[in-house]
């Protein structure tokens, strides 16, 4: 970005970190979550430039007229960066896990320490748009974490969810990430239609991807060491490497309804 808008004023309730700025409106607390991955992941990793790109695919046409933007779960604030600089709006973040949010990367956007099941009152129906980025894979109960979203989701509003694609796929690497599961677009639309989100537009993604998915759950068979299993992983290991990966990542048409090692929809709120 060229220029930084002004950071909205700070809460009374907020607390000053070293790292950065985060509102704690919850106590921090433990998630399924490895902390490892937010010490890989960042705006220059392929994967997380690609799943960026499928975004713009679905959601061009109305994100950036949006006037209210959340995201719950948004670690260390990499969608929240990528929004930042692409659209110049910001979106409030929401996540438990304090090691990442002192780590958040937004510049003009909030961010909370907040747990969605306590509904804060002044964030009732306040988001014209919520973002579930790879984190309802992570959640046991989807019908209270689901209900749960819906208190701060405006009428009519949209829903953007990303998890991990095929069930087949599920390996060590799921299990040292904190997933309980991976999904088809039946299934993540059998949970999302159950708490009335109404699927709008969808597609898997990173089909390119498969043959190094399924290479990736024989590798890790039988490796027992967590960070061990997320760096092999996940980590694209060089420049090169990670710019050969992004080449080949884009080698697909959105929306596509075939298979993927990831899926997006986007929901549409009803009553």
């Amino acid at each position: 970005m060229s220029e930084v808008a002004e950071m909205p004023p700070t809460s009374p309730r907020a607390e000053s970190t070293a790292e950065h700025r985060v509102e704690y409106l919850s106590a921090a607390a433990k998630v399924s979550m490895a902390d490892q991955w937010f010490e890989i992941a960042s705006t220059d990793h392929f994967w997380v430039q690609r799943r960026f790109s499928v975004l713009q695919k679905l959601a061009r046409q109305w994100l950036p007229s949006t006037k209210e933007r959340g995201e719950i779960g948004c670690g260390h604030g990499l969608l929240q960066r990528q929004i930042e600089d692409t659209y110049r709006v910001p979106v409030t973040g929401f996540d438990l896990n304090d090691f990442a949010l002192k780590q958040n990367l937004s510049r003009i956007s909030r961010v909370y320490c907040y747990d969605i099941f306590q509904r804060d009152a002044e964030l009732r129906s306040k988001f014209d748009v919520i973002f579930l980025f790879d984190v309802l894979e992570h959640i046991s109960d989807q019908d209270s974490f689901l209900q749960a979203l819906l208190f701060h989701l405006a009428p009519q509003g949209r829903v953007v969810v990303n998890v991990p694609a095929g069930q087949w796929a599920f390996s060590g690497y799921d299990r040292a990430a904190g997933h309980v599961r991976r999904y088809s677009f039946e299934s993540l639309a059998d949970v999302a239609q159950r708490n009335r989100l109404q699927p709008q537009e969808w597609s898997y993604w990173g089909l390119p991807l498969i043959p190094i998915l399924a290479l990736r759950k024989v590798w890790l068979s039988g490796k027992t060491d967590q960070q061990d299993i997320i760096r092999t992983g996940f980590d694209s290991r060089s420049s090169l490497t990670n710019a050969a990966l992004g080449i080949l990542s884009r080698a697909e048409p959105i929306p596509q309804h075939l298979l993927g090692s990831s899926l997006m929809a986007v929901f549409h709120a009803h009553e």
